[in-house]
């Protein structure tokens, strides 16, 4: 049986070569001390077909090349949040085979009931630059607040989950949610208000203790400027501009996708002027990475079936100065 340990084919190699010199140019660190962190929705992160490159026989279609290209992207950040990892962690232990002893996570347990569709939430993170800093919870809304039902009527379908870590000098919170995608656009609202209101009430009780609190993670917000966009940004949260026309999905420009033209992934923060908590770091800089020019290049594979190999979503990132 082939394994992550193995050398892998030619063929992947010179993908995996391709797919590190566009990192190198993408997602560069612009002072080796500077803090990147990053978000990715991992199509149903779960099992793995322990082949270099699965056939059509094969289930699942994730394989060892595929493995190989998402921790070559995952190491070019400090700490990544990561959705949709499932109950079956086959490919997350094998991620953290290939990511080395320097690597570690933490991810919540997978969320029961239909809707919940079995997932979890977890943090992969290079711990010889980050450390977890004690604070470890998911969210929960009060009861009070639910009986209100003027501001969201049930708990979130899938519980955001914080983590706080540290680099340096700096403590920061990290917030990662998967939105419930719900039966129309509508549907998303209260759990994006809720939201919004929680880490705005966070965050005034964080600032005085000089903590940063960022939300990231996939909210599926249609379009900017949408009502979507308006919930998730009520309280003021802010998006760096340099993520605004970053593709979000591999099937952008697929006009016969539903994913087509989808805003769904969000790094975002209170920043200064706000009436809220401002970041203490310094933003730097944001982008995405379109892996798709780079991987399965020996292979005839359309934008579907590459999504169940690696994603349908692109990971975002942001860099910050760190003190």
């Amino acid at each position: 049986m082939q394994t992550i340990y193995g050398v892998p084919p030619q063929t992947v190699q010179d993908d995996l070569n391709q797919l590190n010199r566009a990192l190198d140019n993408q997602v560069a660190r612009q002072r080796h001390d500077n803090l990147i962190i990053g978000t990715w929705n991992l199509r149903s992160f779960s099992s793995l077909s322990r082949k270099w490159t699965a056939t059509g026989n094969d289930s699942p279609k994730r394989d060892l090349r595929a493995l190989l290209a998402i921790g070559d992207i995952i190491k070019r950040f400090d700490v990544c949040a990561v959705q949709e990892v499932m109950g079956n962690l086959r490919a997350l232990r094998d991620l953290l085979k290939y990511l080395g002893d320097d690597w570690a996570f933490l991810m919540t347990d997978i969320t029961l009931g239909d809707a919940g569709n079995k997932e979890r939430l977890a943090y992969i993170y290079n711990s010889k630059r980050v450390q977890p800093s004690g604070l470890a919870c998911e969210i929960v809304i009060p009861p009070e607040i639910i009986a209100d039902r003027s501001r969201i009527n049930t708990q979130f379908v899938r519980t955001p989950y914080a983590v706080s870590f540290k680099a340096g000098k700096e403590t920061f919170i990290l917030l990662t949610a998967h939105i419930d995608y719900g039966h129309s656009a509508h549907d998303r609202i209260p759990e994006l208000k809720a939201i919004a209101r929680w880490m705005a009430d966070w965050a005034k009780k964080t600032n005085r203790y000089h903590q940063n609190l960022l939300l990231l993670g996939d909210f599926n917000i249609d379009r900017h400027g949408s009502d979507l966009w308006q919930a998730f940004t009520s309280t003021g949260l802010y998006v760096p501009n340099a993520l605004h026309n970053v593709k979000r999905s591999i099937f952008t420009g697929d006009h016969d996708s539903p994913m087509a033209d989808k805003f769904y992934d969000q790094i975002a923060w209170f920043k200064s002027g706000s009436n809220r908590a401002r970041l203490n770091m310094e933003f730097i800089s944001a982008g995405g990475f379109d892996f798709l020019p780079h991987v399965y290049s020996d292979q005839n594979l359309n934008k579907t079936s590459i999504s169940f190999r690696l994603s349908d979503h692109y990971p975002l990132w942001v860099e910050f100065k760190r003190g």
